[in-house]
């Protein structure tokens, strides 16, 4: 969402940019030729400026149609940014707070900013009135608290404006409230000109096969904390930052509370500055964090859900999902934090590690909003499952460690295809596992200068391992973690006992030649 301290970036004065201007001109076509009870939809992904163009939309709706706009949000933050963006454009409005009881002045404002749930115990108490509505907007209008007050504006058009047309409710989809779909300018569009930065995207293979899913439809909470607390999981966050973002301004997302804990106190015990935050924090403890996190240019920032909306700092430079999510609107929520450009910012990184992009494709990646709009179960079913995506993963090397095996020709090993070729030869299928212990014994010998050294690189080969491991595992149909587990340390031993005799060979081929 784009916040006031944006408005000098992204107008000058009161101009607004072709594609906005281009979208308020569909909307109020649509607005002229069903001036009652059509209500329509607009998507424009984060950081487009969804908020300066329906803040155009209500100071035009109210000149030249001359009734009043109703502005509803769902968090408080939010409406006192829709509020000053609306005094940026100079519309005179009103919030409708829970210190608001009545509306005595209300012939004084043509506009209102109201929380969804404040205004729904007023109407439902009777203590207030709306009078000469004609538009409603929603923001973020993919939550469905906003249903509950479309009874009371039945003959306003309401307009609902989000990222993501699909519904945090699967059986409540949006095409039984809205009347049609008009689709924004693609992330991608954006991009190309110079409206937000490009996400480098980075994933990293995560088993999620304990997690569990919840009523809602996304992975609860407490199957979350169980994967991402373990040891593994949070070396692999620590190892990922290191890799692909230390140094840079880093904003960490995580499904619950005890993870984003445990994550700060690994990051604590490894000698970086973090903070946490979450929806447990004192107002005055979130201000003094953000602001620390503002003008702090390497801080880490673990977090629970609380920054998705209504959290604008370009200076983001690193995302971590350090979560798995089944939402695609959450996906691009998160991702959405760190898309804003500066002068110096043309890009930023996205470290996965919740397989999210295999699921939902990158976050730039072309979606068919109309489509999903239609048939939000269908796009749903369609999901690859966690199974699938674990499949599809592969493994790549990375850079940093790459070069700790320069003297190899090729690290390269195909498991699946290995175990193709020995079981079509007669050979026990466990064949193709020893091949590839081979194979990593045979780089870490050539890169090494004795078999201590060679046992620190061997150390090192921890995810090409998993990643080799489950690959059999797949080609045999035996996949349990128990299985999995045992075959990795079995692999692990074995690699250290081939390097063990791949030296010793040496020694004695070498003592050999000096008694000659």
């Amino acid at each position: 969402m784009l916040e006031a301290s944006d408005i000098q970036e992204k107008k000058v004065g009161k101009k607004l940019y072709d594609y906005q201007q281009d979208a308020i001109n569909k909307i109020f076509e649509r607005l002229q030729n069903f001036p009652e009870g059509h209500n329509l939809l607009y998507q424009l992904p984060t950081g487009g400026g969804k908020t300066v163009i329906f803040s155009e939309i209500a100071k035009r709706y109210i000149k030249e149609v001359g009734k009043k706009v109703l502005i509803l949000t769902h968090r408080i933050e939010l409406c006192g940014q829709t509020s000053n963006m609306l005094t940026e454009f100079g519309v005179e409005n009103k919030i409708i707070n829970s210190k608001v009881k009545t509306l005595p002045d209300q012939e004084e404002y043509m506009c209102f900013v109201a929380m969804v749930e404040t205004l729904n115990n007023r109407l439902q108490d009777e203590k207030l009135e709306m009078e000469h509505v004609g538009l409603v907007i929603i923001d973020e209008a993919h939550y469905n608290s906003f249903r509950k007050l479309f009874q009371f504006f039945e003959k306003a058009v309401i307009l609902g404006v989000t990222a993501t047309p699909l519904s945090s409710n699967i059986k409540l989809p949006m095409k039984d409230n809205y009347s049609e779909l008009i689709v924004g300018n693609s992330i991608a569009a954006l991009i190309e000109n110079g409206f937000l930065s490009r996400a480098d995207t980075y994933t990293f293979d995560v088993n999620l096969g304990s997690l569990k899913i919840g009523i809602d439809g996304d992975y609860t909470v407490s199957s979350s904390d169980q994967l991402y607390s373990n040891y593994m999981m949070q070396q692999k966050l620590l190892n990922a930052y290191e890799e692909k973002s230390k140094g840079k301004k880093t904003l960490i997302f995580n499904n619950g509370i005890n993870t984003s804990k445990q994550v700060y106190e690994m990051f604590v015990n490894a000698g970086y500055e973090i903070r946490h935050l979450d929806n447990t924090n004192s107002d005055q403890d979130r201000r003094d964090i953000l602001m620390w996190f503002k003008t702090k240019p390497d801080a880490i920032l673990t977090s629970v859900g609380i920054l998705t909306t209504g959290f604008d700092e370009p200076t983001v430079e690193t995302i971590i999902l350090n979560r798995a999510t089944k939402s695609l609107t959450l996906y691009h929520q998160m991702i959405g934090r760190g898309s804003r450009i500066l002068p110096d910012k043309s890009s930023f990184t996205v470290i996965d590690l919740g397989n999210n992009a295999l699921r939902f494709g990158l976050w730039d990646s072309y979606v068919n909003w109309h489509d999903i709009f239609r048939s939000p179960d269908l796009y749903l079913q369609n999901l690859s499952s966690d199974d699938e995506i674990e499949r599809q993963f592969k493994y790549v090397m990375p850079e940093e460690l790459r070069a700790k095996f320069s003297k190899s020709a090729s690290i390269e090993f195909d498991v699946k295809e290995e175990y193709f070729r020995v079981t079509k030869l007669g050979c026990r299928p466990k064949a193709a596992l020893e091949n590839a212990i081979e194979q990593h014994a045979r780089i870490c010998f050539e890169n090494s200068t004795d078999f201590f050294e060679a046992r620190e690189l061997a150390a090192l080969l921890e995810d090409d391992i998993e990643y080799r491991v489950k690959r059999y595992t797949y080609c045999i149909c035996k996949s349990t973690d128990n299985y999995i587990f045992w075959l990795k340390e079995d692999y692990k031993r074995k690699l250290n006992l081939n390097l063990n005799r791949k030296f010793l060979s040496l020694e004695e081929s070498i003592a050999t030649e000096e008694s000659e």
